[in-house]
C-alpha cells in the first residue's frame, strides 16, 4: 500500500506534459510486447540494371551494361586506333571473280576434306562472284571433248583480256597475273546438303549460297616436290634466296605496305613503299580430282615514290623502331608505345623468307610466309607456291602480237599447272 501510495503522489506531482510523456512511454512497451515487427530492408538497383515494364523498352543486355568510361575513353587518338582494316583486300571498279568446278562427274562425290569452319574475312570488299558448273556446254570444266584447261582457258581469256584494257585505260601501273595454289574450302555448314551431289545434281544457286575462302598453304612435301623435281621439268633456274618483312601501317584512310630487309646490326631498312594490291580479275577452279584447287588472279600494286617529308619521317620512326624477333609471330615486335608515329599505326607484319626462280616467261616463288595482323591478333605461318605469268599481260597491251598466239601461250601455261603443280606426287 505504501509502494502504491508513493507511486500516485509522484504521478500527481508531474506536469502535465510529463504525464503524457510517461504515459506514451508505458503504451509502447505494451504494444512492443503484443506486436510483431517486420523490417524489409531493400537494395539499390542503378536504372541502367532494373527491368523495364515497358515491353517496347526491354531490359538492358551485357552489351549495354558496359560502363560508360569503357566505350567512349580512347587510349590514344583515334588515328592510332589498331581497329582499322589489317588485311584490306581491294578490287578493281570493273573487277570480276568468277569460280569453275572441274573434275566433278557421276561417280564422285564432293569430299568432306573441302569442308570445314571459314574465316571470316571481315577486311576483304565482298563481290558477287559467278559460279560457271562442270555441265555440257562451253563453260564446261568437264567437258569430256576438252582437256581441263582447255576449257578453262576458254572461259577465262575474255576476263583476262577485258581486265588488262580497262588496266591499260584508266591506270599506269602494269597487271600482273598469278597462279595461287591452295585448297578452296566451303563453309562446313554446305557439307550436308552438297557431299553426296554429282556434276548433274548440283544447281548454280547452290554453289552461289555458299561462303568460300582460299587457303594458300601447302604441306613441306609439295614444296620439296617442286623444288626438286617440278623446277627442273619447267625450265627456270635459282635466282635467289632472300629473307625480306613486310610492315603494314594505317593512317586512318588508307594502308601502306613497308617492304624492308635487315641489316648487319639487325635492325631494318626500308627499300619500297607500296599501296595495298588491287585485284582485277580473279578465276576460283574447284579441282575435285585433284589434290590442289587453282586461283588465277591478275592484280595491279602501286608503289610510291614522293611521300611528304613528315609522312616518310613518321614511316622510318617506326621501321627503325621494330625489333626482329623469331619467338613473336610475324617475327618483329615493337617497345611499348612505339608502335604508331604521326598519322601512322603499325597494323600488321609479315615475315618473307623465298627462293625464286624465273624463265622468260615465268617467275615461281617458294616461301615460307609468317603473318601476324594485330587486329585481330592472330598470326599464322604457311608455305606457299606463286607462280606469275610473266610475257602474256605485257604481250596483251603492246598489241604486237596476234591474240591467238598469246591465247595459245596461256593455253600451255595452264596445261604445265595440271601437269605438275595441282598434285601431291609428281
Amino acid at each position: 500500500m505504501r509502494a502504491a501510495f508513493d507511486m500516485n503522489n509522484r504521478l500527481q506531482a508531474l506536469p502535465y506534459s510529463g504525464l503524457m510523456f510517461a504515459f506514451g512511454c508505458i503504451l509502447y512497451l505494451l504494444l512492443w510486447k503484443d506486436c510483431e515487427v517486420n523490417i524489409i530492408t531493400m537494395a539499390y538497383i542503378p536504372p541502367n540494371l532494373r527491368r523495364s515494364k515497358d515491353p517496347q523498352r526491354p531490359s538492358p543486355v551485357p552489351e549495354m551494361l558496359e560502363p560508360i568510361f569503357n566505350r567512349k575513353l580512347k587510349l590514344g587518338s583515334s588515328k592510332h586506333d589498331a581497329g582499322a582494316s589489317t588485311n584490306c583486300i581491294e578490287y578493281g571498279d570493273h573487277a570480276v571473280h568468277r569460280s569453275f568446278v572441274c573434275g566433278l562427274d557421276n561417280n564422285k562425290s564432293i569430299s568432306s576434306d573441302h569442308f570445314e569452319e571459314v574465316p571470316e574475312e571481315p577486311d576483304e570488299q565482298k563481290r558477287s562472284v559467278t559460279i560457271n558448273l562442270a555441265t555440257d556446254n562451253d563453260k564446261a570444266c568437264a567437258n569430256i571433248s576438252r582437256s581441263p584447261w582447255e576449257s578453262i582457258a576458254a572461259n577465262v581469256w575474255p576476263d583476262v583480256l577485258s581486265a588488262c584494257n580497262i588496266v591499260k585505260n584508266e591506270m599506269e601501273e602494269k597487271p600482273k597475273m598469278v597462279a595461287r595454289f591452295g585448297n578452296i574450302l566451303f563453309d562446313e555448314n554446305d557439307l550436308l546438303s552438297l557431299e553426296s551431289a554429282s556434276e548433274h545434281q548440283v544447281a548454280e544457286t547452290a554453289f552461289k549460297a555458299m561462303r568460300t575462302c582460299f587457303d594458300t598453304g601447302v604441306p613441306a612435301t609439295y614444296m620439296e616436290k617442286i623444288v626438286h623435281k617440278v623446277v627442273p621439268k619447267i625450265g627456270v633456274d635459282f635466282v635467289q634466296d632472300k629473307d625480306i618483312y613486310h610492315v603494314q601501317l594505317y593512317d586512318g584512310t588508307r594502308q601502306i605496305l613497308c617492304k624492308c630487309t635487315v641489316k648487319e646490326d639487325k635492325k631494318l631498312e626500308l627499300y619500297k613503299v607500296q599501296l595495298n594490291q588491287v585485284r582485277h580479275m580473279v578465276a576460283d577452279i574447284f579441282c575435285f580430282d585433284e589434290d590442289l584447287d587453282l586461283r588465277l588472279a591478275l592484280y595491279t600494286r602501286s608503289t610510291l615514290f614522293a611521300l611528304p617529308d613528315d609522312e616518310m619521317n613518321s614511316i622510318r620512326i617506326l621501321i627503325n623502331s621494330a625489333i626482329p624477333d623469331p619467338k613473336v609471330k610475324g617475327g618483329l615486335r615493337w617497345p611499348v608505345g612505339k608502335s604508331y608515329s604521326g598519322n601512322y599505326t603499325v597494323v600488321g607484319v609479315w615475315h618473307n623468307e623465298f627462293k625464286s626462280y624465273k624463265s622468260p616467261s615465268l617467275k615461281l616463288k617458294v616461301r615460307n610466309v609468317d603473318r601476324f595482323l594485330f587486329k585481330a591478333g592472330t598470326g599464322v605461318a604457311t608455305i606457299e607456291i606463286n607462280l606469275k605469268f610473266r610475257r602474256i599481260i605485257s604481250d596483251i597491251q603492246d598489241g604486237e602480237i596476234d591474240t591467238d598466239s598469246i591465247y595459245n601461250g596461256f593455253k600451255d601455261k595452264l596445261r604445265l599447272i595440271w601437269d605438275h603443280f595441282l598434285s601431291w606426287e609428281d
